[in-house]
């Protein structure tokens, strides 16, 4: 079956909790479990990864090159900042769905701009935990065309 890495970055593991204003009341294992049991029923696997930490991230992305098919990628705050994280989904050369829970273009300005939009298939965002089911919808419709 193949696989599909969901991506997850800074602070996406205090979902529940964090903000839930902005952020829902759902937490990350809620969402990821979601996700499985969608990928499943179209013949995907999905491998979830969240971290803390850049370099972390920039690894997963490095790992999936040869494990995945393509990734969703919630970069949380490194969205706006991390020019390493953009080389790494350019070089890895897969699919990837940038996938915000918040309308990031609705909050602060400093959210305004991604760094690594350009380098993505496609952005969702703005629809709470729905985000994720969009996007991995998007990106097995993008893998499967």
């Amino acid at each position: 079956m193949p696989t599909i890495l969901i991506l997850n970055g800074p602070n996406l593991n205090l979902l529940g909790t964090r903000e839930p204003d902005v952020y829902g009341a759902d937490t990350l294992e809620d969402i990821v479990d979601e996700l499985r049991t969608l990928a499943g029923a179209r013949g995907y696997e999905i491998v979830a990864v969240q971290s803390n930490v850049e370099g972390e991230l920039v690894d997963a992305l490095h790992a999936a090159r040869t494990s995945a098919v393509g990734v969703v990628f919630n970069p949380g705050a490194y969205t706006h900042t991390s020019i390493a994280l953009r080389d790494a989904i350019s070089a890895v050369e897969l699919p990837v769905v940038e996938t915000h829970l918040s309308n990031v273009h609705a909050r602060e300005e400093f959210r305004h701009t991604s760094m690594l939009t350009a380098v993505c298939v496609g952005v969702v965002g703005g629809f709470g935990r729905t985000s994720y089911r969009l996007a991995l919808d998007a990106l097995i419709s993008h893998l499967e065309s």
